[in-house]
């Protein structure tokens, strides 16, 4: 009887280790050292779209007006970027749409009025999200994300564009429009 119950202790006893070691290899344990971080202002909700351009940022640093500034110059570069990249595949995909006889000087007037526009833009900028940490040093940590209307972005394109004598004979703001409608909805689906 004794053997009976030693087998039946050890099928049990089996049993137990095979139940926890399939449980623990279910579960994907840690690396050491790791650790999982919460980004604020980041994520599917602060991506550019169709119809605005998003950008987001932190910013470290012992002063927390300071965290701000690193954070907001760091967006606003992104945000730059990011304009310039997709009005010059607007400027280039306009101009060759459009047939000018004078592509390449009607090209480089797009992209001086491209860089001048995006410069006066970035000053009607949104914050969208702003969250300020301190870390175990001491430091502030500020995340941030802004937005540009891309509505508006093109409206003082159009303004700009129309005030340039040269490029107002060719201009035709529809086309441009549709061009950069067309890029914009590129955007939404990255």
């Amino acid at each position: 009887m004794k053997r009976v119950f030693s087998i039946a202790s050890l099928a049990l006893l089996a049993m137990t280790i095979s139940v926890t070691s399939c449980k623990n290899k279910k579960s994907t344990p840690k690396k050491e050292g790791e650790v999982l971080l919460t980004q604020y202002c980041s994520g599917p909700d602060y991506f550019s779209n169709k119809k605005y351009f998003r950008a987001n940022a932190i910013g470290e640093s012992l002063d927390q007006m300071t965290a701000r500034k690193k954070a907001m110059s760091a967006a606003k570069e992104q945000l730059a970027g990011d304009i310039n990249t997709t009005m010059k595949v607007v400027g280039d995909n306009y101009v060759k749409s459009s047939e000018f006889n004078n592509k390449e000087e009607v090209l480089e007037r797009f992209e001086s009025n491209a860089r001048t526009v995006v410069n006066q833009s970035l000053s009607g900028t949104k914050t969208i999200c702003e969250k300020v940490t301190k870390t175990s040093e001491g430091k502030f940590k500020y995340y941030v994300a802004i937005e540009l209307s891309g509505d508006e972005l093109v409206g003082k394109y159009n303004e700009t564009l129309k005030k340039d004598e040269n490029l107002k004979i060719d201009y035709n703001y529809e086309k441009f429009k549709e061009t950069f409608d067309k890029e914009m909805e590129k955007m939404e689906n990255r």
